[in-house]
């Protein structure tokens, strides 16, 4: 599908930008770097302006949404911005009573977990992201070059959290189902993997100049677990917005053993956590696709010293592959110092 004739990849706003062209597998004239969760609780204005409104409350308001996106670009001089939101947004807008508790995550009132559940689920209509497409639009237009980054959950770990109820890390249930209702399992991935697609498309179309689909639980995974129940519908959602010519990010943590199924499900760049080293994870995937990654977040409150030290061996890793986007392995910690982010991307830039 074409993109709209005002969206910054067609009129080349950011199209000549350091971290679209790495995207694209070309070397730049400096290392672009941008970090998962860099707008959040490590801000002291995202505090502010996060004062009394809930969490999903805030990623629907447009001016607060955009507002958040926005800080980290002008705090850190980031050359990415990524769309705040999350990733159960599309289930709440889907009618599915999904909550964030404090201390806990997602919470679902009611989870699904029978036939009857998923019959009961309705399909999202792209009439409900209008509060999505309206905050893009207002960060779009603040951002002028710098790339707008969309993103949704991939459709193991989305499901995780609407089959589970609330987060859990050995995940009981989803495995249950797995195992003893395997046509069900798919038919509720589908679901999921159709939902998380329009809520990409929208932000894609609203004009987000790349994408990255996040899968945080399928480091819990086997290698044949994941072939057979995960893989497949993280396929559908790449599928399903190949139309659209725009970068796409894959990203899971704990998944160095699955880099190349993961790569293979439709991602055109790859973000690797911290558990692999760039040069490792290059290897593995033949040196045939961009990378992304990989500061470790735990290295953002030692030593500064220290932390240089890391950052240099990561870029040097990273040299080896096709092109490289500077990130962290995972998120940015809520306790961590942003006066260290800002003095880590201008050192990246340095370099």
């Amino acid at each position: 599908m074409p993109l709209p004739l005002d969206h910054p990849l067609i009129t080349s706003l950011s199209a000549d930008s350091q971290v679209i062209k790495a995207y694209q597998g070309i070397r730049t004239s400096y290392k672009p770097v941008w970090m998962m969760r860099q707008a959040g609780r490590s801000l002291p204005e995202y505090r502010s302006i996060r004062a009394g409104i809930s969490m999903l409350d805030s990623c629907l308001r447009p001016e607060v949404a955009a507002e958040i996106t926005l800080q980290p670009v002008r705090r850190h001089k980031v050359d990415a911005a990524i769309f705040f939101s999350d990733i159960v947004i599309p289930l709440r807008l889907a009618g599915v009573n999904v909550d964030i508790a404090s201390g806990i995550g997602p919470v679902l009132e009611h989870p699904v977990r029978t036939r009857q559940d998923l019959e009961n689920l309705r399909e999202l209509d792209t009439d409900a992201l209008l509060p999505i497409t309206e905050a893009i639009k207002i960060v779009v237009a603040e951002l002028g070059s710098i790339p707008l980054i969309g993103f949704g959950g991939a459709p193991f770990t989305l499901a995780s959290y609407l089959i589970e109820g609330s987060p859990s890390k050995v995940l009981p249930v989803t495995r249950s189902l797995m195992r003893n209702d395997p046509q069900l399992w798919h038919d509720i991935l589908s679901w999921v993997a159709r939902t998380t697609s329009t809520f990409i498309r929208a932000q894609v179309m609203a004009g987000a100049s790349a994408l990255q689909l996040f899968d945080s639980w399928a480091g819990k995974l086997s290698l044949d677990e994941y072939v057979t129940f995960a893989a497949p519908h993280s396929k559908s959602v790449m599928t399903s917005l190949s139309d659209l010519p725009v970068p796409r990010v894959h990203f899971g943590t704990q998944t160095g053993s699955m880099l190349t199924q993961m790569r293979d499900v439709g991602a055109t760049v790859m973000g690797i956590d911290s558990d692999t080293p760039l040069d490792v994870a290059n290897n593995i995937l033949g040196g045939t696709i961009p990378l992304q990654g990989n500061i470790d977040p735990e290295r953002l409150s030692g030593s500064w010293e220290e932390l240089k030290l890391h950052v240099a061996d990561v870029i040097e890793r990273g040299s080896l592959a096709p092109s490289h986007v500077l990130n962290l392995g995972h998120g940015v910690p809520p306790d961590t110092d942003p006066d260290v982010l800002t003095r880590m991307v201008a050192f990246i830039h340095g370099e």
